[in-house]
């Protein structure tokens, strides 16, 4: 399973945790505005803003996980299973396969508004990449610098919500997820109170009893309270380095370590990587399981006028700097 978030401070930031027990191979993946982006039933774009952001590339195609465009929109796919439901090819709609879709917004998009006009022509077909890649149970979410929706592929249809606490996690639908907020609206980051009895002499007897009763666990709908109660709360300076660092301790508070949540014959599910991206400045944040130190990769370094696809492969190996004895 995994979570995304929007965060802002002096620019804006958007990226995911993404929870899995293995590995594509991804790499962060640039695709500059000339790169030709082929659709199963649509006309290929030949021309179109670039994008940065995290990748499978397969055939020269890049499946991206989550990803920015030059103006500023993020979008992310996450795990949606038992909800998801792709349809048959209509001819009256932009029959768009769900792992096209990243590109088939952020390529044309500059803006969420701009993207609600898109998703209301889109009909996410069922047609797998490969008979290797079938296609994935997902819903997304898509976020500029001043709101963020999410797009769920339901039986009903394409329904997009409005996201005003800015996360999404998997399961159940988000409408629910927003709805089961009710039940921690008496958490706060102040001080306990008692309002259990006046008549008994209740006393905090520990920092942080304000928000006993936040959950703690590995769940989607856990994680979805826990990450929507850090990030409303969280403070942070207005510096680049302070807001990645909050950013990234945000998405820590829901990530998953190996061995808390078995998959049966010797699988775990793990944070295989966490994200940020600066929406303003094109940059791409990213730190993975064995390595958290963070590494940047800076969409406007590369020459965005070409045809061919920039690719970063991880750096999974732990980063670690030992101090010179005597020089301290």
């Amino acid at each position: 399973m995994c979570t995304a978030i929007t965060y802002s401070t002096q620019d804006h930031y958007f990226g995911r945790n993404l929870d899995l027990e293995f590995s594509y191979h991804e790499e962060v993946t640039i695709t500059p505005r000339n790169f030709p982006f082929a659709f199963r039933c649509k006309n290929t774009i030949g021309q179109h803003y670039a994008l940065i952001g995290m990748a499978f590339v397969v055939d020269n195609y890049p499946l991206y996980y989550d990803a920015i465009n030059e103006k500023g929109l993020g979008m992310a796919g996450l795990n949606f299973p038992g909800n998801a439901d792709y349809k048959n090819e209509c001819p009256d709609a932009d029959n768009i396969a769900p792992f096209e879709f990243i590109p088939w917004i952020l390529c044309q998009c500059a803006s969420v508004a701009e993207a609600r006009e898109l998703l209301s022509r889109i009909n996410l077909v069922d047609i797998n990449f490969s008979s290797e890649l079938p296609l994935s149970p997902l819903h997304w979410m898509i976020a500029d610098q001043k709101e963020a929706i999410v797009v769920e592929p339901v039986k009903e249809g394409l329904k997009v919500h409005d996201n005003p606490v800015g996360v999404m996690t998997n399961n159940p639908p988000f409408d629910k997820q927003l709805f089961f907020l009710s039940n921690y609206m008496n958490l706060s980051p102040e001080p306990a109170r008692n309002a259990f009895a006046k008549e008994i002499g209740l006393e905090e007897y520990s920092r942080g009893m304000g928000a006993i009763g936040l959950p703690g666990d590995l769940s989607s709908a856990s994680r979805f309270a826990k990450a929507a109660f850090t990030r409303m709360n969280a403070v942070s300076g207005s510096s680049e380095a302070e807001s990645v660092s909050q950013f990234f301790h945000i998405l820590g508070s829901v990530e998953q370590q190996r061995g808390c949540v078995h998959l049966g014959n010797h699988k775990y599910e793990i944070t295989i990587y966490s994200s940020c991206c600066n929406m303003d400045k094109g940059i791409y944040y990213y730190r993975t399981y064995e390595n958290p130190q963070v590494t940047a990769v800076k969409l406007f370094a590369e020459d965005l006028s070409g045809k061919e696809l920039f690719r970063y492969p991880l750096r999974k190996e732990m980063q670690i700097l030992y101090e010179e004895q005597g020089k301290a």
